[in-house]
């Protein structure tokens, strides 16, 4: 049982978005291709999914600046611009996405206490979105995992995936994805590879 996991591919991390990933809308053309493949058996799609005035927002702290480190609920948290606001055109998945083909949409982000990152848990690896309960009970045997952004919400869905469903076989499609910088990117995929997650290319899962 063969799924493909679609990250947070939100209007508000595209170019346009309030918190865009450079090239972030090129990862559209290549997820729909793997969406048409017919090499999934189960589609399932992350969306961010914040309240207004979430605590990660620089803007729910008097005096921070997004893009420097703060403290969320007693730990360092990055501060973001508002994004992906509950019911907001930025918090829609792209609308060249073939969302029709996705199988679950699962949110998250919900916590205004708290960042969820990963498309399983939130960051303080306590509170369980429910999507590895999900995909166990589909039978899901093979997870492949892409993107926005490779060296955040990707990195740790990824990460996750492996830790909380033990035996299930994880690949990253690295053209499938795009990160925040170059920097973060290459370790990200480095850090993926030294858990054992394959990285390949959409023309591998195309070809297979």
């Amino acid at each position: 049982m063969k799924a493909l996991l679609l990250v947070d591919i939100q209007n508000g991390f595209c170019p346009g978005g309030n918190l865009p990933v450079p090239e972030g809308d090129k990862v559209v053309p290549v997820a729909n291709r793997l969406i048409d493949s017919g090499k999934y058996d189960l589609i399932v799609a992350s969306q961010d999914w914040h309240p207004s005035g979430h605590g990660s927002f620089a803007s729910a702290h008097p005096g921070a600046a997004p893009f420097e480190m703060g403290e969320l609920s007693g730990k360092p948290q990055m501060m973001w611009p508002d994004h992906c606001i509950q019911g907001t055109l930025d918090a829609e998945l792209h609308p060249e996405l073939k969302s029709e083909e996705i199988d679950l949409i699962q949110q998250k982000g919900e916590n205004p206490y708290i960042d969820s990152y990963s498309a399983f848990r939130d960051n303080d690896r306590d509170a369980s979105t429910g999507l590895s309960d999900f995909l166990e009970d589909q039978g899901v045997t093979d997870l492949d995992v892409c993107g926005l952004a490779t060296d955040y919400c990707v990195k740790f869905s990824a990460l996750d995936a492996l830790e909380m469903m033990p035996g299930v076989r994880v690949r990253f499609i690295k053209d499938a994805s795009r990160g925040i910088t170059p920097e973060g990117v290459a370790a990200a995929i480095e850090e993926m590879r030294a858990h054992g997650i394959a990285i390949i290319d959409s023309a591998k899962v195309l070809a297979g």
